[in-house]
Formats: C-alpha cells, structure tokens, sequence
C-alpha cells in the first residue's frame, strides 16, 4: 500500500470504527481527524462549534487533513463534512484511495442517538437534519470516492471486511 486510505461518508457511518479495524487487517496506522483536532486543540469539537462556529471547525479540520495527507500511509478516518470544502475535495482524490460508508437514515441515526459529541444534531429533530445533511453531502461523497461501501445491517468487522475486499479489487485492477 503506498497511497493512504480515507474514509469518508456521514456522522454514524461508521468512519472511525470500521477504520481502527481496517488499519489493524492492513497492518496500517489509524488515525481519526476528529480525534487528532481535538488532541492538538485540547478542546473537544462541541466546543469548537461554540466557540469558532463551524467555519472555524473547517478551518482546523483542512490543517489536519493537510498534515495528514503529507504524512505516512495510513487509514484515516475522516469528518463527516469533510467534503464539504473543495480543497479537501482534491486532496482526498491526490494522496489516497477514498471508500464512502454510506448508511441509511435509520441506521445513521440509530448510530449516532446516544451520541452528545455531535453539534449538528443538537437540534429537535435529528432524523430531519440527518436527511438535509445527507442531501447535501451525498453528491460530494460520490464525487471523491472510489469505492462505495454500504454498511447497512453490517457489523463493524463485517464492514472492515467487504472494504479491504473492495480495496483489493481496486488495486488489482
């Protein structure tokens, strides 16, 4: 593997699960955008949203991604709108393979109910958002990806699997 390995797709996809298990099959380092924002911060993205709005979380959240487009092969999970700024658009496209979890509406928001972490489904209802977010996103995570791994009524492990599968065809090819 010589290009790293973006996941991309909305909240409670499952980016980061099925991306620990994926780095762990390909024997590959993990990282989280998420996760290293807010390690690097010391502020957790609820916060941020606060604070800078969600222009300032962008802002930060293409610093990471850009830092970690120059570094190792690795799987990276990423943001949810991540896609949403162009920049990222192409930089996702020039230094790795990009694998969309896509979910439906009821699995995402099943995933993502008990999660207080997520600002953008701080609202009344999050079924509601969850749909407008994937409306907007949808055509944007088809645009950049490679590869598009439904990961509806899959467990993590069994998503891990169907995308390695998939990251072998890709690369066979």
């Amino acid at each position: 593997m010589t290009r790293s390995i973006f996941l991309v797709g909305p909240m409670g996809a499952g980016k980061s699960t099925i991306g620990r298990l994926l780095a762990a099959q390909l024997q590959l380092p993990f990282a989280d955008t998420d996760k290293v924002l807010e390690e690097r911060t010391g502020a957790d993205i609820p916060w941020i949203f606060d604070v800078e709005g969600e222009a300032g979380f962008r802002r930060r959240e293409s610093e990471i991604l850009e830092e970690l487009c120059q570094g190792e092969c690795q799987v990276i999970g990423t943001g949810g709108g991540i896609v949403l700024l162009e920049e990222n658009r192409r930089q996702l496209q020039k230094y790795g393979h990009v694998v969309y979890l896509q979910a439906n509406i009821d699995q995402l928001l099943e995933r993502t109910s008990k999660n207080t972490n997520r600002p953008l489904l701080r609202v009344p209802n999050p079924r509601q958002r969850i749909a407008e977010i994937l409306q907007e996103r949808e055509p944007l995570y088809r645009e950049v990806a490679d590869i598009i791994c439904d990961t509806n009524d899959l467990s993590p492990k069994q998503a891990s699997f169907l995308v390695a599968e998939h990251l072998g065809s890709l690369l066979s090819d």
